[in-house]
């Protein structure tokens, strides 16, 4: 079989079994990563055989670039800044006092209890430190989380994402280069969110300037050039300083959400679909490159690293991100235990471990194994009883927040239109 006609069945059964696993996961109400992953799984190297991502070789590394900055910029457009000044002071402190925090602690943890060298536990640490944005909010829509806690939720999800993504970065040239210096890793990291931060704020301005010129630009091509731009605007900061592309995403999406855009409902429908077929393609394609055997060589001392991560190093962050905030105990138990690990965790250690195989040096496919092993884990246990955990804290709504909005914007729609028709009437009448 040529190659070429290989690479087309390996990406349209992925397209299929990615959309087939979101639509059983809508059906039976569950997170869609679940069947991603089982999908994946039941179809890579260690199941079906069917799936070989290898032959898309650096490919690879592309799809997931794009995908993953399609991912962050649709976070970003769904942030309302409104609701975040609320939660602020809790969000900035999960961002920052909370990353150092989780990198120590899971450090520690893959260190003493899975048996990893410092550096490659500390590199394992730096991956884990983001939750998952487009695991979180199908979550939280889901099961209706009363808002103050949906709100500080999304919001790390989507902000610790491009900080924890550069975090990690850094740490693998450390890794590599064999040599740690603190006051260059802060450099990096300033650095980037600088670069990016600019990069993000001018040109989501300019863009929205662009969007609200009807008469140059068809509605037909507006979700089009967004498209484009935050593809073209990434790559961009991608060549000026590595990662700080991601900053750029997801700064856009809410440079636009601020900007108040008539076409904005349109804009976050399309960005939407674009960003469940990318968490789609790229759940199925990297869990079917999974070994299932490297997973279960790492042995109890790693299952105990990811339950410290969950049950500890979680409350510990949460709880002195949250003091003396004016939340319930209630509320602060619901955001201990919600923090399942996505798609950014999953395919920087895919890359990762490719980089450092690359490199001669090992640890590569353990580092990969344990973070897969902490994505099932968080998003099995949490995922799975986030529902119930928000009923038993009396912190669900009687219906999801989306649903209800819904219906407001129905029966708004459906006011005006009774409302123009008997308006209609009556000037017919009088004349």
């Amino acid at each position: 079989m040529e190659e070429s006609l290989q690479i087309t069945i390996l990406i349209s059964v992925t397209v299929v079994a990615g959309i087939a696993a979101q639509v059983f996961a809508g059906y039976f109400q569950i997170p869609s990563i679940v069947l991603l992953l089982l999908f994946g799984i039941l179809l890579g190297r260690d199941g079906l055989a069917f799936l070989d991502p290898s032959l898309l070789g650096v490919g690879l590394e592309v799809v997931v670039s794009l995908s993953v900055a399609l991912i962050l910029f649709e976070g970003g457009l769904n942030l309302q800044l409104g609701e975040l000044k609320a939660v602020s002071t809790s969000l900035r402190n999960l961002v920052t006092l909370g990353v150092l925090i989780t990198l120590l602690g899971a450090g520690i943890a893959a260190h003493w209890l899975s048996e990893f060298p410092w550096t490659i536990a500390f590199l394992y640490a730096s991956l884990v430190v983001v939750t998952g944005p487009t695991v979180i909010n199908p979550l939280l829509k889901q099961i209706g989380v009363e808002k103050q806690v949906a709100t500080l939720l999304e919001g790390e999800g989507v902000f610790i994402d491009p900080i924890g993504a550069i975090l990690s970065v850094i740490v693998l040239h450390f890794v590599q280069s064999g040599s740690v210096q603190p006051l260059i890793l802060i450099k990096g990291l300033v650095l980037r969110l600088g670069i990016g931060g600019a990069i993000g704020i001018s040109g989501g301005w300019l863009l929205s300037q662009l969007l609200k010129q009807d008469k140059f630009l068809l509605r037909e091509l507006k979700n089009l050039v967004v498209l484009a731009s935050v593809w073209g605007l990434f790559s961009l900061a991608q060549v000026l300083q590595g990662e700080s592309g991601l900053v750029v995403a997801v700064v856009m999406g809410i440079v636009l959400r601020a900007s108040h855009l008539s076409s904005e409902p349109l804009l976050r429908r399309f960005n939407e679909q674009l960003s469940i077929l990318s968490n789609s393609v790229l759940f199925i394609l990297l869990a079917a490159d999974l070994s299932i055997a490297s997973v279960f060589a790492l042995g109890w001392g790693s299952v105990l690293t990811v339950l410290v991560l969950m049950l500890i190093v979680r409350p510990v962050d949460v709880l002195i991100s949250t003091w003396n905030q004016g939340y319930t105990w209630q509320q602060q138990l619901f955001l201990c235990w919600v923090a399942p690990r996505g798609i950014v965790a999953a395919s920087l250690a895919s890359l990762f471990a490719v980089s450092l195989a690359k490199h001669g040096i090992n640890g590569g496919d353990s580092i990969k194994a344990l973070v897969f092993l902490t994505i099932m884990m968080t998003v099995f246990f949490q995922g799975l009883t986030a529902g119930w955990a928000a009923s038993l804290l009396n912190l669900s709504l009687t219906s999801p927040p989306d649903q209800k909005c819904l219906q407001s914007t129905n029966d708004y729609i459906n006011t005006q239109i009774v409302d123009d028709k008997n308006s209609t009437v009556a000037k017919l009448v009088d004349s």
